[in-house]
């Protein structure tokens, strides 16, 4: 019997990272089984094409590689774990936990599109890798909508104090807000689970309480019977 997949889904600058490492550290504490996976795998060879073309080397701008082109990039290193890493357990009944899945294609390649053909373009990606190349469908992708004014403030942050510079994507501030209006129609499309990163007032969340209520979607799921 097929285990179970969670995701964790987020623009750049969401804090997506710090919320999956809270994730795999509260499952850690109770003592729960599971395998952690992270997209994309930038140390394996199946992300040569992904990283050429985040590193600009196909071009300076998100769009100068089309939204299917780009989606191959990053589904064969998807496709290359699969086979390589946590199919096999997966399928013999492991909880996988993933920080980004299939689920950033929708993201962050139809945001290059413009919004009437975003239908056209999700109905493509789920046959494409869940079809064709066979992927698991998550059963649960949990959404960090962040506002793109607080992502990118965060991402310079970030830069400033790492020393580096962000990708094509993570400096191109108009590509990020087409992002969050995608990732947007995705989550109804696809029924994810949306968690809010600002309250109410405009400020940001403690991460803890974020991951509180990330927690509480996923604790159920880890105890309901397939």
């Amino acid at each position: 019997m097929a285990g179970r997949l969670i995701a964790l889904e987020g623009t750049d600058g969401s804090g997506k990272s710090t919320q999956f490492a809270l994730l795999c550290q509260r499952m850690e504490r109770e003592g729960r089984a599971f395998r952690r996976l992270v997209f994309p795998r930038y140390d394996q060879p199946s992300s040569a094409l992904l990283r050429m073309y985040l590193g600009g080397e196909f071009g300076s701008r998100p769009g100068d590689v089309n939204a299917y082109a780009a989606s191959t990039f990053f589904a064969v290193d998807r496709y290359a774990a699969w086979r390589q890493d946590w199919g096999e357990g997966y399928l013999a009944g492991e909880t996988v936990l993933s920080d980004r899945y299939t689920t950033s294609n929708a993201v962050h390649q139809a945001a290059k599109m413009p919004p009437e053909r975003w239908g056209e373009f999700f109905a493509w990606l789920e046959d494409f890798e869940y079809g064709k190349l066979g992927l698991p469908r998550p059963e649960l992708v949990a959404w960090l909508d962040m506002p793109t004014a607080q992502a990118v403030e965060n991402l310079r942050r970030r830069e400033a104090e790492t020393h580096t510079s962000g990708d094509i994507h993570e400096v191109d501030a108009a590509y990020l807000a087409a992002c969050r209006a995608a990732a947007q129609a995705a989550a109804e499309t696809y029924g994810w689970r949306r968690i809010d990163c600002l309250d109410a007032r405009g400020r940001m969340r403690p991460a803890e309480e974020i991951h509180e209520e990330l927690w509480a979607l996923v604790r159920p799921l880890l105890t309901q019977e397939k």
